[in-house]
């Protein structure tokens, strides 16, 4: 097993724009990480596996629900301090900050601003504790990047709904206890409806052989005349904008994340370049190899600010759909192009799992496509500043 060595680099001390707090916050994530992801993540990743042991840990650390108030047991934190956990937590693997990620972004923040107290009250306290796990159903087998294509569909039987459908490439999916499901109504309005584990007809078959995620669970949800309580249904917000609106929150999530992928490449490439001698000095010393390193933190620093910002941004509620498309396009790419090239500063010794760098590659190349692909953000970039739409 070897030792977790990794050391944060802050180019342009952007350390001075934290607050104290925040930085409390993301050493505690650092250390868990550390101690926790560090020394069994390589196993998992090698063997497929989620390990399921530490969602108590990352309870225990804020992953759930960071900036859920307290009252419904969250730790009431601001949208930085959120950024900055997933950036720990996916500096450990993509997997483990997709499944905080989900549960925050996707599953708790629809809860919280679209569901009624009573929802609020009986969800969110077992979500933020990891006495519950929750996955998000948009994502069909026939439409992913038109989510208003759907098919899955719902009807009013009077006492109850009825849920027909399917849902594709569901993180959490297999394990979890609720799904936040996004279904058409008889008039064709996108409604969410919250589906519990246990509800006859529902399934949550696992989707095995993935080259990328792999300590990531997962699956689809299957819909077979499931009777879902009316009580169930959120009812503040309709339409596609209602999953769209957690989706801003997931992206935003994985714009802090991807930095925090690129700068464990980052960090293991430069401590590599330093002790791997050829031609009778540190590769460290050749212009090529110094040109890698360079590029590569120069890259981290721009993504560190254009986040920071963006925090700024939607803490004072002033964060657009677009700006966050934006970052969690260009830090996904950037953190992917820095893994390819550490990847080459290790030579060979970058494909095996000694070190991180190969996980992390493939583990980006989901994350590059998944929550918006990599082509579909820039394309929402482009209707932003040419009030032109690309998609239709």
């Amino acid at each position: 097993m070897s030792q977790d060595l990794f050391q944060a680099p802050d180019y342009y001390n952007l350390d001075d724009l934290l607050t104290d707090e925040h930085k409390m916050v993301r050493d505690a994530a650092r250390d868990w990480v550390k101690r926790e992801i560090s020394p069994i993540i390589e196993d998992a990743a090698q063997n497929a596996k989620f390990p399921k042991h530490i969602l108590n840990g990352l309870a225990e650390i804020g992953a759930f629900g960071p900036y859920i108030p307290e009252e419904y047991g969250g730790a009431g934190l601001d949208q930085i301090s959120y950024g900055l956990i997933m950036q720990e937590l996916e500096r450990g693997d993509s997997g483990i900050r997709s499944t905080a990620s989900v549960q925050s972004s996707l599953v708790m923040y629809p809860i919280f601003k679209y569901g009624t107290e009573d929802q609020k009250q009986k969800y969110l306290p077992k979500l933020a504790s990891g006495e519950f796990i929750g996955c998000f159903g948009l994502t069909e087998p026939n439409h992913g990047s038109n989510p208003g294509g759907m098919e899955t569909k719902y009807k009013d039987m009077g006492d109850h709904y009825l849920l027909n459908g399917a849902k594709l490439w569901i993180s959490n999916s297999p394990f979890a206890d609720i799904a936040v499901v996004w279904a058409k109504n008889e008039e064709g309005r996108i409604h969410g409806l919250i589906v519990e584990r246990g509800m006859e007809g529902f399934s949550t078959p696992e989707t095995h052989n993935k080259w990328s995620l792999r300590t990531s669970a997962t699956g689809e949800l299957i819909f077979e005349d499931v009777k879902v309580p009316k009580e169930n249904l959120l009812p503040n917000k309709t339409g596609l904008g209602a999953p769209l609106g957690c989706l801003d929150s997931a992206r935003f999530g994985i714009a802090w994340g991807a930095i925090g992928a690129a700068m464990d490449c980052y960090d293991t490439a430069l401590r590599y370049a330093k002790e791997r001698t050829q031609f009778g000095k540190p590769i460290a010393a050749f212009q090529l190899q110094q040109k890698k390193l360079a590029e590569m933190i120069t890259e981290i620093t721009k993504a560190q600010l254009l986040t920071w910002r963006l925090g700024v941004l939607r803490d004072e509620g002033n964060a657009t759909s677009a700006q966050i498309s934006m970052a969690k396009r260009n830090n996904v790419d950037m953190a992917l192009n820095i893994a390819r090239e550490a990847r080459q500063v290790l030579g060979a010794m970058g494909i095996t799992g000694e070190y991180s760098i190969m996980r992390h590659m493939m583990n980006l190349e989901s994350v590059i496509t998944y929550e918006g692909t990599h082509d579909i953000h820039l394309l929402i970039t482009g209707l932003d500043i040419t009030g032109e739409s690309a998609f239709k």
